[in-house]
């Protein structure tokens, strides 16, 4: 990691508690993975912002993704419209319910495809969020990859 991306990182990221709906085992075993995995390796970077590390809090406000971050010299929330998400979230959700489905006693074949289809809407809801989030925060595809894992999370309900 170059020292540019090194000084540009999450050290913690909460999800609010109020915005969380029911989960199942698998999913609160993907958002603990997310949380771990993004603050293990990541690159965020605010627009206007010197130098991290950064807190990170997601939560859901009146149907808006709030993105709170705080850092050296830096507390800021980011709204971000969830309509454009909301195909692609939908999607990913049938496709997750599926594949879990699957697992449980589908060939390796129908589960390989699944699985496919569940990691391209990932890579899709991802590259949408980095859109998105063109000009307010930068960040690399495996950082916008468990960001929407996150913000998933924000929408399941059990």
């Amino acid at each position: 990691m170059t020292d540019e991306r090194s000084r540009h990182r999450l050290e913690s990221v909460v999800l609010d508690e109020d915005s969380l709906g029911a989960i199942s085992r698998d999913q609160e075993q993907e958002r603990q993975t997310a949380i771990f995995d993004l603050t293990e390796q990541n690159y965020f970077q605010p627009e206007g912002a010197e130098s991290g590390p950064y807190a990170l809090e997601i939560a859901l406000i009146e149907n808006r993704l709030a993105l709170h971050i705080t850092g050296p010299g830096y507390d800021h929330t980011h709204l971000l419209s969830l309509s454009p998400f909301r195909t692609v979230i939908k999607d990913y959700f049938e496709i997750c319910a599926s594949y879990y489905e699957a697992i449980r006693g589908a060939t390796p074949q129908k589960i390989e495809t699944l699985d496919m289809g569940r990691r391209g809407l990932h890579n899709e809801g991802s590259s949408l969020l980095q859109a998105r989030l063109a000009g307010k925060i930068a960040t690399d595809l495996e950082t916008a990859r468990r960001l929407f894992t996150l913000i998933c999370a924000l929408h399941w309900r059990g």
